[in-house]
């Protein structure tokens, strides 16, 4: 392990929505008595030390911080029976100042999944908590003297009878769990009475995890429902404690793996509310918007955590109630500012807290004699200097102070880094040269998507090879395709005239097949054929998928080959129409067991390069290697050193692999594109890192016998070419 890769490293976050302008250090009263900022309760996991509760803040909503160092702000042996608790659902009170915080009281290490109790809370700072523990067998021996599952509570005030309810799920023998409800007491140490139902499942299935809102004069309740597909179901009703009834037993999450934990919450300032979940299986979070609540969209790709929550719940806080949390948990450490210039990569950002220093790259031309990085506080933080900085001798040295907590100097660096070339989260990359434009293409898979559930593709122009413009999206599965919508991977494209036309065959993968639509321009609009064009397995083939095409015309003979594959690689002389295959042609190309998927061919002075990505895209060691052959569909040679671009571990580039490459138009002179795991923080995101990538431009050589060799991955990137 790299001294780089041992130190604790965290990440400037670069999106602010416009009431973060009210928030920097020297904000009035006024400001700090607004709903300004958001607090995230959650636990962490089922073992020792995680089933406790952890605070987490926000500015906007969609950038969360942990506080404390992400350790418990709670003790959990000393609030619960068990040792431990789970699922915390917090609630600002009908007053305005006292706050609610239910828990399920469940230490899964020495419990499993049989649990009795819950936890009770009620604060005035969010900083000290009463607590009390209620047993339902206990407190309620006749109705529910069997219970053996008390799973969790959320609390919601009913303005009708002036009291708090809290609703929970219980199981009972060999029922399924159901969700019921009751009032606590004056003081909310205890529940007045035993719990009624509250749910009723139509199919009789388990129903979990509740979560209630007020929202247009009804009552929703999301809640996790193992009834038709399982997952985040909606139920409404005009009454707070009955009456609910599901429009469709669809889900209204937007997965397809189990989820679990729902928690809604209304953006400040906005008609927009979040609806986030737990994706138990997963190890991940989802996040998802919408303005009307039965339509949601994932913005996983907006939103980071420096933390890995379970089964949490967001509240709005007042600017007072933020700096509160932060003079209590905060640490200078942990670098509550963002970036809010354009012309920083903010994704890119690294922090270093050992070496108390900040690297910036910055975007190709900025002049760093007078640069400003823009940084904007939260609130009860403050900073010096301010304002534009000569940045092109070396590092500048900023103060930042947290109110109550003292001071800290970083170091920070502005460095022009070409890589990553495109904006965001996008993997996969397939580059053309339009004669017909005398421009350069980008054509990725969207990245960002849990799981690889994109749904769409993207194109990215450019005259130089450093600036991209987005040219916008040129096919939507759920749109634009009939015999697919999900699963939008891996594409590439071929220019082609025909009949003195320029054409562009725009080749997709869509549900593990593979398509191909057709337009005029490099930028579409793209039109597809209308059925998949591989979607069955070749010569004897019983593994893989039919994944990850690309498409390559001979120069020697101007036909052109298709090849695809997952654990072996096909391949076929595509028709002159360039929408089907001569089948008579398909081969399977003898590879080695280093193939794994993304073949790419170029040609070069007689000789056809193959290149294929080994491992998985979710491995740090994913890597490209090459064969040679004599023809598109001749036999592969391949070279004992056949590395073509590889992990870079001191740099921390990882996962550097499914490439294209580029010669520039009448000279010998190639690019490798390729993708990488988000830098820096890629290589630990465990197995989201494979779906969180980012497009990569270095320079490929040739050897004096022809041979690839090793191209070293950069941050820098190339030059402009001219």
């Amino acid at each position: 392990m790299t001294k780089f890769n041992l130190l604790k490293t965290f990440f400037l976050w670069g999106v602010a929505l416009p009431a973060l302008t009210a928030l920097v250090s020297c904000q009035s009263k006024s400001s700090d008595d607004k709903l300004s900022g958001y607090l995230f309760t959650y636990f962490t996991g089922n073992g020792p030390g995680e089933e406790a509760i952890r605070f987490a803040v926000s500015m906007d909503g969609y950038h969360y911080k942990a506080l404390n160092d992400n350790e418990p702000v709670l003790d959990s042996k000393e609030i619960s029976t068990s040792g431990g608790v789970r699922d915390p659902h917090i609630l600002r009170g009908a007053d305005g100042k006292t706050f609610y915080m239910v828990a399920t009281d469940l230490y899964v290490p020495e419990m499993g999944w049989k649990n009795y109790a819950m936890v009770l809370m009620k604060s005035t700072d969010l900083i000290h908590w009463e607590s009390s523990k209620v047993n339902i067998p206990e407190s309620f021996p006749d109705e529910f003297g069997d219970v053996w599952r008390v799973w969790a509570p959320q609390t919601i005030y009913d303005e009708q009878t002036g009291k708090y309810m809290i609703y929970f799920s219980m199981k009972q023998g060999d029922d399924p769990d159901k969700i019921y409800y009751a009032y606590a007491n004056e003081d909310f140490t205890e529940l007045e009475a035993a719990p009624e139902q509250l749910f009723y499942s139509p199919t009789n299935n388990a129903c979990i995890d509740g979560d209630i809102i007020s929202h247009g004069g009804k009552y929703h309740l999301f809640m996790k429902s193992e009834d038709g597909k399982p997952g985040i179901k909606l139920a409404i009703s005009s009454q707070l404690t009955e009456g609910y009834e599901q429009n469709s037993s669809e889900r209204v999450d937007e997965e397809t793996d189990p989820v679990e934990g729902s928690g809604i919450f209304k953006l400040n300032n906005s008609d927009e509310w979040i609806l986030m979940y737990d994706l138990y299986t997963k190890g991940g979070y989802q996040f998802t918007k919408s303005s009307d609540l039965k339509h949601f969209e994932v913005i996983d790709e907006e939103i980071s955590m420096n933390f890995h929550p379970r089964h949490g719940t967001v509240m709005p806080i007042t600017g007072k109630e933020l700096k509160r949390l932060i003079n209590q948990w905060g640490e200078p450490e942990d670098f509550l500012v963002e970036v809010q210039s354009k012309e920083v990569k903010k994704k890119n950002v690294v922090l270093d807290v050992d070496e108390k220093s900040i690297q910036l790259p910055v975007k190709n031309g900025v002049d760093l004699t007078s640069f400003d990085p823009q940084f904007k506080s939260w609130t009860g933080v403050s900073y010096t200097p301010e304002g534009a900085q000569d940045f092109s001798t070396g590092p500048v040295a900023y103060k930042f102070t947290i109110e109550g907590q003292g001071e800290v100097v970083y170091q920070v660096e502005a460095v022009e880094h070409h890589n990553p070339v495109l904006e965001g989260y996008y993997a996969d990359p397939d580059i053309l040269y339009a004669e017909k434009t005398g421009k350069y293409y980008i054509y990725p898979t969207t990245d960002g998507f849990n799981n690889w559930g994109g749904y769409y593709f993207k194109v990215f122009s450019s005259d130089n090879l450093i600036d991209w413009t987005d040219e916008g999206t040129i096919l939507n599965l759920k749109k634009d395709v009939t015999w697919a919508n999900r699963n939008a991977w891996a594409p590439c494209i071929i220019e082609k005239k025909i009949d003195g036309e320029y054409k562009y065959f725009f080749y997709f993968t869509a549900a593990q097949k593979i398509g191909v639509a057709v337009a005029d321009n490099p930028i579409g609009p793209f039109v597809d054929s209308g059925a998949a064009l591989i979607d069955f397995k070749t010569l004897g083939v019983d593994r893989g998928q039919e994944i990850d095409p690309d498409v390559f015309t001979d120069p020697e003979s101007g036909k052109s080959y298709l090849y695809w594959g997952n654990g072996y690689m096909a391949a076929a002389e595509l028709n002159d129409d360039m929408v089907s295959i001569n089948k008579s042609t398909l081969k399977q190309m003898n590879i080695d067991n280093t193939y794994r998927e993304g073949t790419y061919v170029i040609y070069r002075d007689g000789v056809y390069y193959f290149m294929w990505s080994e491992d998985d895209t979710r491995s740090p060691n994913y890597k490209v290697r090459y064969a040679t052959s004599d023809s598109p569909l001749g036999t592969l040679t391949i070279p004992e050193n056949n590395i073509v671009i590889q992990r870079d571990e001191e740099q921390n580039i990882f996962a550097t692999g499914h490439n294209s490459a580029i010669q520039v138009p009448g000279k010998d002179e190639w690019y490798l594109v390729y993708h990488r795991f988000t830098y820096p923080k890629g290589v630990e995101m465990g197995r989201s890192g494979g779906f969180h990538r980012e497009v990569c431009i270095d320079k490929l050589a040739f050897g004096p016998a022809g041979e690839l060799l090793e191209v070293d991955p950069t941050l820098k990137g190339i030059d402009p070419v001219e």
